[in-house]
Parts: C-alpha cells; sequence; structure tokens
C-alpha cells in the first residue's frame, strides 16, 4: 500500500516559466483537466489541516477514501457483470452482481470504520545528530471495543513507514523516521494515517500533523585534533613552559634574565649562576574555546567542539564551552552535555 498524497509539493502554484498565472491556470485546466482538479482538491485539503499539540481525534469528516486499483479492476468486473446479466436477462447472474456490489460497499464502511474516531498524540522524540534519523513516536488510541487493524503512518509521497494493530480500548506507539540533514531544531511535517483493511478495494486517509519537534545536534567531527591546554589556578600539576604560577626548578643563567630570578644560595656554594624556573599550570577543567579553533569554519568548529564535549564527558573530565555568546561550565554530566550540545546546534539561529 502505498499512502496517496494530498498535498502536491511539486504543484502548488500555477505560475509556471514565468507565465501569467490566470493564462497557466487556464491551459493546465484544458490541458490536464484531472490534474488541475487534484491540485485544486490538494490545496483544499491542505487548508484544512493545522498543526495542534494533540491529543488529536480523526472525525468522519476528515476520513477520505478513493478505490484502490483493486477496487477500480473490482468495479469495472462489477459493470461487466451486470451488462451480461441484462444482456441475458439471468436472474442468477443480477443476483450474484448485486451481492458482490453490497460486498464492496460493506467493505466501504469498514475501512472507513477502521480510522473513525482513533485518538493520536506525541510520544518520546529523542534529540540526534546530523546525518542520523529522528523517531518521532506517536501513540493511537482506540476507544471502541472493537480492534484496529493495519493502520499505516507515513509521510507524504512515501511508502507507509508503520504499520499498526490496535487493540479494543488500547493504544499502540508507532515511531516516523525523518532524516536530520542539518543542525538545529526539526519539526515534523504532517503524515497520513491510512488504512485499506478489510478488503483492499478501498484506501482511506487522513492528514494529521502534530507538534512534534527535536533537537538536531551538530555532527561531531572525527578523532585526531585534540584541544589546546588552558592555564588555570585550579591546576593538578605544573609545566615546563613559561610562567608565574609554580616554581618547576633551576636552570642554568641565560642572557636576559632579571637578577631577581637568580638563586643566590646555590651561586654561593657551586660558584655558577642558576635561575629559578616558574611554570604554568595545567587547569583539572578541559577548556573548549570557540576561539583557539582558528582556521576554521562555522560548522567545522562546531563538529570539532561537539567532539571535544563527547571526547570528555566519557573520560568523566570536568570541562568548559566557551562560545561567542555563552560560557557553559566547568560540569559534567547528562545535562550539561546536553546543555553544551544544544548551544552548539543552535548557535547562530534564532531563539
Amino acid at each position: 500500500m502505498r499512502i496517496r498524497p494530498i498535498l502536491d509539493t511539486t504543484a502548488v502554484a500555477f505560475n509556471v516559466d514565468g507565465r501569467d498565472p490566470f493564462l497557466a491556470r487556464m491551459g493546465m485546466i484544458v490541458l490536464h483537466p484531472l490534474k488541475a482538479a487534484r491540485q485544486r482538491i490538494n490545496h483544499w485539503v491542505a487548508s484544512r489541516v493545522t498543526r495542534q499539540a494533540g491529543p488529536v481525534a480523526i472525525p468522519r469528516h476528515r476520513i477520505y477514501i478513493v478505490p484502490t486499483r483493486f477496487g477500480y479492476g473490482y468495479g469495472a468486473l462489477l459493470l461487466v457483470m451486470l451488462l451480461g446479466a441484462m444482456n441475458y436477462s439471468n436472474s442468477m447472474a443480477f443476483a450474484l452482481t448485486f451481492l458482490l456490489m453490497g460486498l464492496g460497499l460493506l467493505g466501504m464502511h469498514h475501512t472507513h470504520a477502521n480510522l473513525l474516531h482513533l485518538r493520536l498524540r506525541v510520544g518520546k522524540v529523542d534529540n540526534v545528530f546530523v546525518g542520523e534519523e529522528a523517531r518521532f513516536e506517536v501513540w493511537i488510541e482506540n476507544p471502541s471495543p472493537t480492534a484496529r487493524y493495519t493502520i499505516a503512518l507515513g509521510w507524504p509521497d512515501d511508502p507507509p513507514a508503520v504499520w499498526l494493530d490496535i487493540p479494543a480500548q488500547g493504544s499502540t506507539a508507532g515511531r516516523l523516521p525523518f532524516a536530520a540533514r542539518k543542525r538545529g531544531w526539526l519539526r515534523a511535517p504532517r503524515f497520513a494515517v491510512a488504512t485499506e483493511f478489510p478488503l483492499g478495494l478501498l484506501h482511506a486517509w487522513t492528514w494529521i500533523e502534530l507538534d512534534m519537534n527535536t533537537l538536531v545536534y551538530p555532527a561531531a567531527a572525527t578523532h585526531g585534533r585534540t584541544p589546546p591546554v588552558a592555564a588555570g589556578d585550579s591546576g593538578i600539576a605544573a609545566t615546563n613552559r613559561p610562567g608565574v604560577d609554580e616554581f618547576v626548578g633551576l636552570r642554568r643563567y641565560a642572557a636576559g634574565d632579571t637578577p631577581r630570578t637568580i638563586h643566590w644560595k646555590s651561586f654561593a656554594k657551586l660558584g655558577t649562576p642558576l635561575v629559578k624556573h616558574f611554570g604554568e599550570t595545567i587547569s583539572s577543567e578541559r577548556i573548549f574555546d570557540w576561539d583557539a579553533l582558528t582556521g576554521l569554519d562555522t560548522e567545522a568548529r562546531l563538529s570539532q567542539l561537539t567532539r571535544w564535549v563527547l571526547d570528555a564527558e566519557a573520560a568523566r573530565e570536568p570541562y568548559v564551552l566557551v562560545l561567542p555568546q555563552a560560557t557553559l561550565g566547568p560540569a559534567l554530566g547528562e545535562a550539561h552535555q546536553h546543555a553544551c550540545l544544544r548551544a552548539l546546534a543552535l548557535h547562530g539561529q534564532p531563539t
């Protein structure tokens, strides 16, 4: 079964190739009357679909139903049988034709009723990274005392992504996959709820647009680039880099050293001047600074910072994220990681 598109995005406007909209519309009606009629129906149906927080019930007047290709074949067969019965005045042929016609009408009633009064609400939606699939969870509740079978969920113009059977007075969840191609907020578009149960002769569907959103984090860069070492006064070790934080040891006198740095006690014993050497301390917190990533464009910087955040979290090392608009941390844990990834995902985007 394929979900029949109501909103044809390729036929939203009649103005093609810069032609006058009225002439283009009239040409479409004359040359392609069926396509023009479908466009008008598409616009009418799409205008009735609004984004809602849920739960959303499916009313009777919002269910659309058309024959499938098997339904068209079934109707053609009934027409041939009716013509044959009329030609030969055969009462048994009439009875069989009307029996099959009644079965088709009864199937249409059950196909329509299979969607009627179902309630849909938003489920859990996890945040993802660019390049992954976001999965929008939709719960379908069946308030009636009869079960509903082969309920399909899918995006416009795509085959159904989920098939569900909903028990009587119960509920079932389905997850609609959607490719996350860019960072930031990803809004789920409208989706179809369809069925062809029980005979497969008719296709009933409706459009639902639930208020479902997920946050798409930047894709993490590959391993290889290490964050720069940052100086600080909460360090755990001293380095050999020149500084004034921690006493490292003594070194030989070099031209340009000031007299106040000479270790006079050792000079009296050894007769050779030695100079006190101070080093810079390594901060116990890893600092990921936006400005330290010179030579990279915006998206590359975001990807590298994402990689550092994930690595620091995996190593259980506290870290600070320094962005042009905010500084987060020092901290560690799931909440801090989400706050950092959220800031990276929404960098440069309107809040």
